[in-house]
């Protein structure tokens, strides 16, 4: 007999878009742990950017509002901040991280298409920036899919378990009755 699977007919919700038989309990691709390894990668590389940006602002000679336009300068500084925020909120895989990450990634692509000089990389860094963001949303999704799909399996098994003890109450008054 075939395994048995983690949705029920009815309760599948990703039914008229699913491809292929749904996938077995044992089967099931642990999105959540990709996603937060995913997250602590991300989470390096934006710590590593938070600490060249605060080498520019404390390695120079002088104030980099001296040496360097007012808006180059504020935007250095934020960068210097939040990508250390943003970097630590990822490796703790929390929301507040992704979401901060998200801002953070965004302002990057928007001055590189603003300032082509401003971030080394230029263009490249929009096509990195791009690519982490939708591995990161896709990742996201099929991180909630998975919760979605334990949760299904769970309501089955306690549906299962419910009629199993209602069978078994049954069964035993009639057998003391003869």
């Amino acid at each position: 007999m075939a395994e048995p699977t983690i949705y029920d007919e009815g309760e599948d919700p990703y039914r008229p878009i699913r491809v292929g038989d749904p996938l077995s309990v044992s089967d099931t691709p642990k999105w959540g742990i990709l996603l937060s390894r995913f997250m602590r990668i991300v989470a390096l590389f934006w710590l590593v950017q938070g600490l060249m940006h605060w080498r520019i602002i404390l390695g120079s000679e002088q104030s980099i509002f001296e040496t360097m336009p007012r808006n180059a300068a504020f935007a250095i500084i934020f960068f210097a901040v939040l990508d250390l925020v943003a970097g630590v909120g990822l490796w703790l895989a929390t929301p507040w991280g992704g979401v901060l990450w998200l801002l953070i990634a965004s302002a990057q692509i928007f001055i590189t298409l603003s300032l082509p000089g401003f971030f080394i990389g230029g263009y490249w860094l929009i096509a990195i920036n791009a690519a982490l963001i939708l591995f990161y949303l896709t990742l996201t999704f099929e991180a909630g899919r998975d919760d979605d799909a334990v949760r299904l399996y769970e309501r089955r098994r306690r549906r299962k378990l419910e009629k199993q003890k209602a069978a078994a109450g049954k069964k035993a008054p009639e057998a003391e009755a003869p």
